[in-house]
């Protein structure tokens, strides 16, 4: 059987770039596989959260898969800390993954900076939380982005080296699923940086919270350069706003971009992004709306999450008794 298991952060503020780069990705693959979408918020606390922001951002993030077309109905929807087998397996592979593996981590590098030493163990030890996350389902496939490549053959290396320790074939080694560049979504202030909640300016990304007019503002006010569209993409070198832009305007439509930068060149900015204030309305709208009424209903989003954590945890908990037999643990 194959077996989906993706994770994401609940960092509030969802924006065009979470929506496009993986929420309406796992919306298509519902089509086709056992999806399991967890909401870490484990994770979030390796830095440092406000207890009354993570309860908030969780049900955002919530709310907006929801809108966005993820069944929760046919498919779990929960965050991670409502299942106990996330963080009981975690230490199992704590004491599996070796310490050179996390040592060569990036995301650890980048996010502790120069002050490693006042880091968060959680923050170090985070990919075994995250390989975790996905063994403790037999997850077969991990759809990820390519900054999360690393940790994935991570959990493949501790999968292997479990399996061999132990002498079991118990642990698939799960398979990346990587979605093309065309979702790779760029601020609408800086064409070379990814579309980003940290960025201080509002005017860099589209909330999925933001109504037609502050979708239209934004579009009208992000930056581009003097010269018409291009009749070609290789005209986009050196122009990464029109590039993003132009990009867009090709993953809200389901086009290739080619195809895009064909039915717009030699037009100018600002006749092109009167249709794509239009297109990204019409895409975005229904989507605005549907979070709005579910942000006001808390208590249908909290049930929707402890339905999914039940059903998660109905196949997380065997798989978790089978390693503690592999290992050695006597059970309650």
């Amino acid at each position: 059987m194959t077996r989906i298991f993706s994770g994401v952060q609940p960092t509030g503020n969802l924006h065009l770039g979470n929506y496009l780069g993986a929420i309406r990705n796992w919306v298509r693959l519902q089509n086709e596989y056992e999806c399991i979408f967890c909401i870490v918020d484990m994770h979030a606390i390796t830095l440092w959260q406000d207890p009354k922001e993570l309860i908030r951002n969780t049900r955002e993030v919530t709310a907006g898969m929801l809108a966005a077309g993820v069944d929760a109905s046919r498919h779990m929807v929960f965050n991670q800390s409502m299942v106990p087998a996330h963080a009981q397996l975690a230490w199992i592979l704590n004491c599996v993954a070796r310490m050179g593996w996390l040592n060569r981590m990036t995301q650890f590098k980048d996010k502790a900076g120069k002050h490693k030493e006042n880091a968060s163990v959680g923050l170090f030890a985070y990919p075994n939380l995250m390989s975790a996350d996905i063994l403790a389902y037999r997850a077969t496939h991990v759809p990820v982005g390519e900054d999360q490549k690393q940790h994935l053959e991570l959990a493949r290396d501790t999968a292997q080296k479990f399996n061999n320790d132990y002498g079991v074939d118990f642990f698939p080694l799960p398979e990346p699923l990587i979605f093309g560049t065309a979702a790779r979504i760029m601020s609408l202030r800086d064409g070379t940086k990814k579309m980003s909640k940290s960025d201080e300016s509002d005017y860099s990304r589209i909330a999925m919270q933001d109504d037609a007019d502050a979708i239209a503002l934004k579009i009208r006010k992000a930056k581009t350069d003097l010269e018409p569209l291009p009749a070609g993409v290789e005209g986009l070198e050196g122009r990464p706003e029109a590039s993003n832009l132009l990009g867009i305007y090709a993953a809200l439509s389901d086009l290739e971009k080619p195809e895009v930068v064909s039915r717009f060149a030699g037009r100018q900015f600002s006749e092109f992004k009167k249709e794509l204030v239009d297109l990204a309305v019409a895409v975005l709208g229904p989507i605005n709306a549907e979070m709005k009424r579910l942000m006001d209903d808390t208590t249908h989003l909290d049930a929707v999450l402890r339905s999914g954590a039940a059903r998660a945890n109905a196949i997380a908990a065997p798989i978790l008794d089978q390693v503690y037999d592999i290992v050695g643990f006597l059970k309650p």
